[in-house]
């Protein structure tokens, strides 16, 4: 599992060349589920304690990481119960602090 997850990040390192990774701000989203939906739009998502797999349960906060990471969506299975934050020292820069703080700039303007 580890093996196939730093095979996973590593294939997001070949994003970071993508123009939409200048564009990425990001927040991770604390866990709400589809059934909270009012919670889930009031709860704040941060890189560093919302998991990926909650983050993509918000259309708009699904939309900008998708937009800074286009590839993203085929490891969501293999990093979805970790946060931005733990993914982005095994992604060889694709998440730097610079994008994890662009990416979290993104999640605040959501509401």
């Amino acid at each position: 599992m580890k093996t196939t997850t730093l095979a996973a990040l590593a294939a997001l390192a070949s994003l970071a060349a993508a123009p939409a990774l200048a564009q990425a701000q990001a927040t991770a989203k604390t866990g709400a589920s589809a059934a909270t939906a009012p919670a889930a739009a009031s709860a704040k998502i941060s890189v560093d304690t919302t998991l990926i797999g909650d983050i993509v349960k918000n259309p708009a906060a699904k939309a900008v990481l998708e937009s800074a990471l286009p590839a993203i969506t085929q490891y969501y299975d293999q990093i979805g119960s970790m946060t931005l934050a733990q993914v982005a020292p095994m992604s060889q820069g694709a998440l730097d602090d610079a994008k994890l703080k662009a990416l979290q700039a993104e999640f605040d303007k959501i509401k």
